[in-house]
C-alpha cells in the first residue's frame, strides 16, 4: 500500500477541469512517458470528466476446477471476490480492473456498474470489455472499456486479487494513485505528484485557454505557442482582468 498522502478536494477538481493532453504533458516533464490508457473509451462521453483514488482489481483467466459453475448461480455469493470488491469500494474511488488487456469476456456489466454508482463511486475502468454497453451508455456514470462484449465473465476470467498493484492498459497502477478521466480518456498520476501535478496542469490549462483565443483570432505560432514575452504579459493582463477556467 503507498503511503498516506492526504489528497485534497481542491486538487481533485483542478485535476478534473484538466485535458489527458495537459495532465500527460505535465508527467512526461517529470519523466513519465506513457500515463494514459491507450485504446479506452467512455461507454458515456456525456458522463463528464472524473478524479478520484484508484482501487485495483485483478483477475486471471478461469479454469474449470476453480472457478464457481454457471448451473449453479447461487454459488456465486460464496465465492465471488469481484462482488466482494465492489461492495468494498469507497464513495469518490476508482475501480481499475486488469482484465489483461483481454475483452474476450465481461469485466462487469449494468448490475454491478449500478451498485457502484449508487455507491458514489466515481468511475469504472477496464482494459476489458464491460457488458450491458447499451444500458450502461446512458448512465450517468463514467466506465471506460477496451470494447462490449456479451460473454459473462466467468468464461475467461476470474477475480484473483484486490487492493494490490495491477497493470491496466499498459500502465501500472498501485491503490491509491489518482486516476482522471474524461470524454478523452483517462490517465494516472502517481499520488505523491497529485497535488504539484494539479497545480502546474492548471496552470497550464488556464494559459493555452488564453493563447487558444489569440491562435483562432489568427496569430501565429511563433511567439504565442509557447508563449513568448509579449503573449506572457498579455495573458498577466486577461488574468487580472478575472479571467479563469
Amino acid at each position: 500500500m503507498q503511503p498516506a498522502i492526504d489528497i485534497s478536494r481542491d486538487t481533485l477538481e483542478k485535476l478534473k477541469k484538466c485535458s489527458q493532453g495537459t495532465l500527460t504533458t505535465q508527467l512526461f516533464k517529470r519523466g513519465f512517458r506513457q500515463q494514459f490508457l491507450v485504446g479506452l473509451s467512455p461507454l458515456n462521453r456525456d458522463a463528464g470528466a472524473f478524479a478520484g483514488e484508484a482501487f485495483t482489481l485483478r483477475f486471471i483467466p478461469s479454469r474449470e476446477d476453480k472457478d464457481w459453475s454457471l448451473e449453479d448461480l447461487k454459488v456465486r455469493g460464496e465465492d465471488n471476490l469481484q462482488w466482494e470488491a465492489v461492495e468494498a469500494i469507497d464513495e469518490g474511488q476508482v475501480m481499475m480492473i486488469d482484465s489483461r488487456n483481454d475483452p474476450s469476456a465481461a469485466s462487469a456489466g449494468n448490475m454491478l456498474i449500478t451498485r457502484m454508482m449508487r455507491k458514489g463511486v466515481a468511475a469504472a475502468v477496464t482494459d476489458g470489455a464491460f457488458r450491458d454497453g447499451a444500458e450502461i451508455g446512458t448512465m450517468p456514470f463514467p466506465a471506460y472499456c477496451r470494447l462490449n462484449t456479451a460473454t459473462t465473465r466467468p468464461a475467461y476470467h476470474r477475480a484473483i486479487a484486490m487492493q494490490e498493484p495491477i497493470g491496466c492498459g499498459g500502465v501500472a497502477v498501485y491503490p491509491g494513485d489518482i486516476v482522471v478521466g474524461d470524454a478523452d480518456g483517462v490517465t494516472v498520476i502517481p499520488r505523491a505528484l497529485a497535488a504539484e501535478i494539479a497545480e502546474d496542469s492548471y496552470e497550464q490549462e488556464r494559459r493555452e485557454r488564453f493563447i487558444f483565443t489569440k491562435i483562432d483570432a489568427g496569430a501565429s505560432l511563433f511567439g504565442t505557442y509557447p508563449a513568448g514575452p509579449e503573449t506572457l504579459e498579455e495573458y498577466k493582463a486577461w488574468l487580472a482582468e478575472g479571467n479563469d477556467l
